[in-house]
C-alpha cells in the first residue's frame, strides 16, 4: 500500500516503491508483460548458456565473453523484477535501507560488468578481423585473467564508491521511491543532507563507463567496417555493415537509456516520472531481450549448434517412438 511517511527527526529506515506514480492505480496490469518479459530472458539467456556450455566449438574467447553476458543478463532483471512484481500485484513494496543499497550495487555493478563484457567483445572481435595472425598471441587466458581483474576492479570500486556516498546519508521527509527498484539519483533525490558528492559520483560513473567504454567500441567497430569492407564485394559487404550496425545501435540503445535514467535528477530538462521509470526499466530489460538474439542466434555457430541440439532431440523422441511400438 502507497504510503507518504511523515517527516521525522531521524532517518528512515525502510522505504516504499511506488513505480508509475501517475498510473499507479493500474499498476495491476503492468504485471503480464514485465512477467513475460522476464520469462522470455530466463529462457533466451539460459538456453545460449546451455549451449555454449554444452558445444566443445563454442568454447572460445568470445562464446566465453557471450556466456558472461547472459550471466549478467539473468542476475540484473533476477534482483528487480520479482521485487517489482509482487509490489503490482500484492503491495509488496517496502524494502529496508540495507535491502535498497544491497539492490542498488547488484544492479550498477552487473550493469557496469555488462559495460565491460561490451567493451571486450567489440575488442576481440577488432582484434580477429584487424589483425588475425596475432589473435592466439593477444586473446589468451594471459588476458582474460587480466580483464577479470581489470573488471572487478573498476565496477567494484568505482560502485563501492557509490554506495559508501549514501550510507551517511539522511532521508527524514519522504520514504516513497518513484520508481520500481532501487536506482541510485532515485533514493539521493530524497536525501535531506547535501548531496553534491552522490551527483559529482553520478557524473564519474558516467564518464568511466560511458565515456570510455563507448569511444573505444566506437573506435574498434568503425575499424571492423573499414577492414571488412575493403576485402568484402557485394551482399558480404551488406551483411558486415548490418551485422556491425545491428551491434552498435544495441550497445549505443543500452549507454544512453543508462545515461539518462542514471543522471535523470541532474538534467535540466524535466522527465515526466513515469517516462523516467520506464526508461529505467528498459534499461534492463530491452538488452537482457536482445542480446541472446543479437550475439546468440544471429551468430551462425551459435544458431547451427541450437538447430543440431533440437534435431538431436528430435531424433531421440522418434527413437523412442519407434522402440514402444516394436516392444507392444
Amino acid at each position: 500500500m502507497m504510503v507518504e511517511a511523515e517527516r521525522a527527526n531521524v532517518s528512515h529506515t525502510v522505504f516504499v516503491f511506488v513505480g508509475f506514480p501517475e498510473t499507479y492505480k493500474h499498476r495491476q496490469w503492468y504485471t503480464a508483460p514485465f512477467l513475460l518479459s522476464y520469462l522470455l530472458i530466463l529462457a533466451a539467456n539460459s538456453l545460449l548458456l546451455y549451449v555454449i556450455r554444452t558445444t566443445e566449438s563454442l568454447h572460445s574467447p568470445m562464446y566465453i565473453l557471450v556466456s558472461a553476458l547472459a550471466v549478467v543478463d539473468i542476475v540484473v532483471p533476477t534482483a528487480i523484477i520479482p521485487k517489482m512484481l509482487l509490489g503490482f500485484l500484492f503491495d509488496l513494496s517496502e524494502i529496508t535501507l540495507a535491502g535498497c543499497l544491497t539492490q542498488m550495487f547488484i544492479t550498477h555493478f552487473f550493469s557496469s560488468v555488462e559495460s565491460t563484457i561490451l567493451l571486450a567483445m567489440a575488442l576481440d572481435r577488432y582484434v580477429a578481423i584487424c589483425l588475425p595472425l596475432r589473435y592466439v598471441e593477444i586473446v589468451n587466458g594471459t588476458l582474460f585473467a587480466k580483464l577479470l581483474v581489470f573488471t572487478l576492479v573498476r565496477s567494484g570500486a568505482v560502485m563501492l564508491t557509490l554506495i559508501g556516498l549514501v550510507l551517511p546519508l539522511s532521508f527524514c521527509d519522504s520514504n516513497v521511491i518513484n520508481h520500481c527498484y532501487c536506482d541510485h539519483m532515485a533514493l539521493v533525490s530524497l536525501a535531506c543532507s547535501n548531496t553534491d558528492k552522490n551527483k559529482a559520483m553520478g557524473l564519474a560513473v558516467i564518464v568511466c563507463f560511458v565515456g570510455v567504454d563507448t569511444s573505444l567500441i566506437f573506435f574498434s567497430y568503425v575499424n571492423i567496417l573499414y577492414v571488412v569492407l575493403r576485402a568484402a564485394a557485394g551482399e558480404d559487404r551488406w551483411k558486415a555493415f548490418h551485422t556491425c550496425g545491428t551491434h552498435l545501435m544495441v550497445m549505443m540503445s543500452f549507454y544512453l537509456v543508462g545515461s539518462v535514467t542514471f543522471l535523470s535528477h541532474n538534467l535540466p530538462i524535466p522527465i515526466p516520472v513515469d517516462v523516467n521509470t520506464f526508461l529505467g526499466l528498459l534499461y534492463i530489460i530491452f538488452p537482457a531481450s536482445v542480446n541472446p538474439v543479437i550475439y546468440g542466434v544471429r551468430t551462425k555457430e551459435i544458431r547451427h549448434a541450437i538447430l543440431r541440439m533440437f534435431k538431436v532431440q528430435q531424433l531421440n523422441k522418434v527413437f523412442v517412438l519407434q522402440v514402444s511400438s516394436v516392444k507392444k
